[in-house]
């Protein structure tokens, strides 16, 4: 690690009531801090609750936090770490069914697709489908096909400023 501090937010898409304090804590523990989210009901998934999470930390944090989440039952989730001197950003994201995908994000949050995926995916230029898939898989889009509900349903969330300019 080289020191670098960066920022992100974690996303709890949704998470049974019951599994709510077990993600506190988690998140807690890799960031050294007592977390306690604001949980609210999900919309699109009846019995769940989703928070968000504002977070700084070295450099690598978002990958620790991915980490420490995963593999829960019924967790939907994404974690963000925006691109700091040094270090390329990332977003992680989970589903039960999918698992966890990885993406590096440059300084706008877009996904950076690796240039030996974006060959292989050209392998396949001459069956268009399958370049298709290959590309899919690289953007992680099954991914984002299944949480984008979970986004939706959070986009009138409570919004928390975190700085004040002026």
């Amino acid at each position: 690690m080289n020191g670098a501090t960066t920022r992100g937010v974690v996303f709890v898409h949704s998470a049974p009531r019951a599994l709510c304090p077990h993600i506190e804590w988690a998140a807690g523990t890799v960031l050294d801090a007592r977390v306690n989210l604001d949980w609210t009901v999900q919309p699109a998934a009846e019995g769940m609750l989703r928070a968000e999470h504002s977070w700084v930390g070295p450099a690598g944090t978002g990958a620790r936090l991915a980490s420490a989440l995963r593999g829960w039952t019924h967790l939907r989730y994404e974690i963000t770490e925006d691109a700091s001197p040094g270090c390329d950003g990332g977003r992680w994201s989970h589903t039960p069914e999918l698992g966890i995908f990885h993406a590096q994000t440059d300084a706008h949050g877009n996904a950076v697709i690796p240039e030996n995926r974006v060959r292989a995916a050209l392998a396949h230029a001459g069956e268009p489908a399958r370049m298709r898939h290959e590309l899919d898989l690289a953007l992680g889009q099954a991914w984002d096909d299944e949480l984008e509900p979970f986004r939706y349903a959070g986009a009138g969330a409570p919004v928390r400023w975190l700085h004040r300019v002026g």
